[in-house]
Formats: C-alpha cells, sequence, structure tokens
C-alpha cells in the first residue's frame, strides 16, 4: 500500500434515507430504524473506518438528530453531518455544531450542503437562483466560521445580517470541525477555496477528477490556502472482477426502462454543475454505465 492511500481517510454511511439489497425498487429492502443504524455506526466504529456519512434531505431522517443519538454507542467513530444555508441561520448551525462536537468528544465533521434540486428547495422555502444559493453560503460561513472562532460578529451582507452575535459554549476541536463542501461551478470553486477545509468531488473518470482538483488548487494557492481533497465512491468488493461486476449488474436488476426515465428526469431538473456533470457521463444508458475502467455510474 502506498502512502497516500495509507493516509487516506475512509468513510462508510448511515442509510437514513433506506436501505436495501437493490437499487430502483422495494425488494429487498428492510425497515431502517435506530436499531439498525446504530448497528452499523458500531460495526463501522470497530472496523476502524475515519467516519460516516450522514445524508440530508427530505427523503432522510434529520442527520443532527441521528448522529446525536447513535454516537454515544461508539468510541471513536466521526460523523459527516450537514449544515444548510439558506435553512439555517449560521449563528443556530454554529450553536448546534458545538454542542454535538462537545458530546461526541471532539468526533464533528461538517458538511456544507448549499442544495441543487430546485423542487426541494421551494419545497423547503428556497427559491434562491443557483449564484445566489452559493452568496447565501459565503456569507453563512463567514459568520458560522467566526462564531466558532469565539468572536463577537457583526455582520451585514445582502442575505444576512447579524449584531453581536456570540457562542457561549464553544466546539471541542478548535477553531471548529472540519468543513467539507462539494461545487464543481464557478460560484461553488470560489465558496470552497475561501471558507472551507476539504473540498469534495462526485466519482467521475480519473482524468476529469484530476483537472477539477488542479483548477481547485491553484486557486487555493493564488488565495494562500491550502485545501485537502475527496471523494465519493461506493466500492463493490469481490475476489474476481467477474464476481465484482457480477455484484454490480445484480443492484440494478430490478431497475425498468420506466425507473431510469423517472430518475432522470428527476437529475435533469437540478441546477448542480457537479450532478449535471454526473448525468452527462452516461445519460441514463445502461451500456454506458462503466464511465471509466472499473468506474461504475450504477
Amino acid at each position: 500500500m502506498s502512502s497516500a492511500i495509507s493516509k487516506a481517510n475512509i468513510l462508510w454511511f448511515l442509510p437514513t434515507h433506506g436501505d436495501g439489497r437493490y437499487l430502483g425498487t422495494t425488494a429487498g429492502g428492510r425497515e431502517v430504524n435506530f436499531g439498525y443504524l446504530r448497528q452499523i455506526a458500531q460495526a463501522a466504529d470497530q472496523l476502524g473506518y475515519f467516519g460516516v456519512l450522514l445524508p440530508t434531505g427530505r427523503s432522510c431522517e434529520d442527520s443532527w438528530i441521528v448522529a446525536s443519538s447513535v454516537a454515544p454507542f461508539t468510541e471513536r467513530l466521526r460523523y459527516l453531518v450537514a449544515v444548510r444555508p439558506g435553512l439555517q441561520s449560521p449563528s443556530a448551525a454554529a450553536r448546534m455544531t458545538a454542542t454535538l462536537d462537545r458530546i461526541s468528544n471532539g468526533r464533528l465533521l461538517i458538511n456544507v450542503v448549499t442544495g441543487g434540486d430546485p423542487v426541494e428547495n421551494k419545497g423547503d422555502g428556497i427559491f434562491l437562483s443557483h449564484d445566489d444559493r452559493y452568496a447565501v453560503t459565503r456569507e453563512f460561513l463567514a459568520v458560522y466560521n467566526d462564531l466558532l472562532a469565539g468572536k463577537t460578529v457583526n455582520f451585514e451582507g445582502k442575505h444576512i445580517r447579524i449584531e453581536d452575535g456570540r457562542l457561549l459554549f464553544h466546539p471541542l476541536q478548535s477553531p471548529r470541525p472540519p468543513l467539507y463542501f462539494g461545487g464543481s461551478s464557478d460560484a461553488g470553486i470560489d465558496v470552497a477555496v475561501d471558507a472551507v477545509d476539504k473540498y469534495l468531488t462526485w466519482g467521475e473518470p480519473p482524468a476529469d477528477v484530476a483537472d477539477k482538483v488542479a483548477r481547485v488548487k491553484a486557486t487555493a494557492d493564488r488565495r494562500g490556502r491550502k485545501l485537502s481533497f475527496g471523494i465519493r465512491l461506493h466500492v463493490i468488493v469481490r475476489e474476481t472482477n467477474a464476481e465484482a461486476w457480477a455484484a454490480a449488474d445484480d443492484l440494478i436488476r430490478h431497475v425498468s426502462d420506466e425507473t431510469i426515465a423517472s430518475a432522470q428526469k428527476i437529475f435533469s431538473r437540478m441546477d448542480s454543475v457537479g450532478q449535471q456533470r454526473m448525468q452527462q457521463l452516461h445519460g441514463g444508458r445502461r451500456e454506458k454505465l462503466e464511465i471509466s475502467p472499473n468506474l461504475w455510474a450504477g
């Protein structure tokens, strides 16, 4: 194992949106309850995973409540939980962050989610354009980061206004838990290089990922900042390539053409550049799901 790989932090995830053996069907599914989520978290903790991602959105259980409920049953596992600029005030999010970091003994990671589905955003009362959402995120993080650093905050932006904001209780990690963030658009990258710690990308072909990382790194270098990088992938592991591909095919054996069309319709409405890039790799066609050697977009 190379030193670069050995230093990578590997995270699993808690399926707060549901779980099952197959995609696109309830066949082989199981109820997701607290006992099951606790079992997964404890298994990940015992197996040495760095942490777990808790998904966010209207199709998921609330990630903050789940993380705070499960964390006491683990010892080392970290929890990657989302803050949602536009849905939360930065001061409320900062208090939540400090509290969960303290009660988890410094095991909180923060996923900054701007939100790329206009339909879901409107259901949550957010009617901002793509670039305006990133403008809100920038203002949110300016306030949020300063509060968690122990500063008294007075801030007046286009979207957010704060007078004499402060925290009484501070996070255990200094100056705050690490911030994770993904955004492939110019607006997203601009926010990332100024305000977060780890830049995330989807599992695109290696050359595309390399180009994006180089672009983000160059922008950060010009601004005197240093970011680390992460990639979101699920891993199918078997003894042989043939067995791994058979497992991949089995995952989608219940997916009908109608299900694919419905999913493509949902993805097409999104204004997330990252989601659009992923969709363009295969266009919803089964025969194009291998977008790079051993990289499957199913």
